[in-house]
């Protein structure tokens, strides 16, 4: 039997889950990288796997799929070593689970996604930005993070719907609210400081997927320090000629 190939980005939050989710549970997978920032999703020879010319995607044989939700959903119930929690046979506890990924998707990953996009990656690329996505993808953030936290996390939950162990759910929202890293630690924690209850659940994530929820995420803080730097840099470059100015004027 062939190992599962899975298409993906490492610096797409979906495409760190799949990854996380495979290695957690030994199902034997190739990773085939497809590197966004050179446009290899769009592809011809990539489109063939997806049509929608999006990560991650993966091929299982002659079958292949798209959507991260969908792929965890199929892994989960294809691989006899999974483990019941992540998604369970219960009907009535993954119904709850499937309600958390349908909201995820218009909530809490059109808020972090929109946010991350216009503040830190389109600048890093070279891409137009826009305050109004700004300011509506904050809004949209916090109020998805407030519903985590109210809605799933109540009490001393550990995991999303009061559950001990981890489901593809947390899996996925965890990973998504991990690409907030890419803002810096000071814009990262000015939406985060607030919430405790989600970083304790985020660290129970990490410790019940460790090693590998960290190996998967060291590309996220490569591309974070290489932001960080371009952004020095250009703040170096814009205040030299403002300093020559004032030096100049005063002789």
């Amino acid at each position: 039997m062939q190992p599962v190939k899975v298409y993906a980005d490492r610096r797409s939050q979906p495409s760190r889950a799949v990854i996380i989710f495979c290695r957690v549970n030994q199902i034997d997978f190739e990773e085939v990288t497809v590197d966004l920032f050179k446009s290899q999703h769009l592809t011809p020879e990539f489109r063939k796997v997806n049509p929608m010319g999006q990560v991650p995607a993966i091929v299982d044989g002659r079958f292949k799929l798209f959507e991260s939700h969908a792929i965890l959903r199929y892994l989960a119930s294809v691989f006899p070593g999974v483990s019941d929690h992540w998604y369970p046979a219960d009907l009535f506890t993954r119904a709850k689970i499937e309600s958390i990924l349908d909201w995820h998707h218009t909530n809490l990953r059109r808020g972090a996604a929109t946010l991350v996009q216009h503040t830190a990656l389109a600048p890093f690329l070279g891409l137009t930005t826009s305050p109004e996505a700004v300011k509506q993808a904050e809004k949209l953030l916090m109020q998805s993070l407030g519903v985590i936290e109210s809605v799933w996390l109540k009490g001393d939950a550990k995991f999303l719907l009061g559950n001990p162990q981890p489901s593809i759910a947390d899996l996925s929202l965890v990973c998504e609210i991990m690409q907030l890293e890419i803002l810096g630690d000071e814009v990262r924690d000015r939406f985060m400081g607030a919430h405790e209850k989600i970083l304790i659940w985020m660290d129970n994530v990490k410790k019940a997927t460790s090693p590998h929820f960290e190996e998967v995420h060291e590309l996220l803080f490569h591309v974070k320090a290489r932001m960080l730097q371009s952004k020095a840099a250009a703040s170096n470059q814009a205040f030299e000629p403002s300093t020559k100015l004032k030096i100049a004027s005063k002789l």
